[in-house]
C-alpha cells in the first residue's frame, strides 16, 4: 500500500490545482484567448505562392551576402591580428 502514496498524492494535488484553476476562470480565459486568436487569424491576408517564393529568395540571398561579408571581415581581422602578434 505504501508504494501507491506518491501516485495518490500527485492525483490529489492535480485535482486541487484543477479545481482552483476552474474556480478562478482560467479555462474561460484560455478559451476566450483561443477564440480571439482564431478571429484575428481570419482577418490576416496570407501571401500568394509567388509572393512567398520571392520573399524566400530575398531572405536566402540576404543571409548569403551577410554570411559572406562576415567571413571576409573575419579573415581580414584574423590576418591583421596575426601580423600584429607575430
Amino acid at each position: 500500500m505504501s508504494d501507491y502514496w506518491p501516485t495518490i498524492l500527485l492525483i490529489v494535488v492535480a485535482f486541487v490545482a484543477f479545481t482552483i484553476a476552474w474556480r478562478k476562470g482560467a479555462f474561460l480565459r484560455l478559451s476566450a484567448y483561443w477564440n480571439e486568436t482564431m478571429e484575428e487569424l481570419k482577418k490576416c491576408t496570407w501571401p500568394t505562392w509567388d509572393e512567398l517564393q520571392g520573399s524566400t529568395l530575398v531572405v536566402v540571398v540576404s543571409v548569403g551576402l551577410l554570411g559572406g561579408f562576415t567571413v571576409v571581415v573575419d579573415a581580414v581581422v584574423t590576418a591583421i591580428v596575426k601580423v600584429i602578434v607575430h
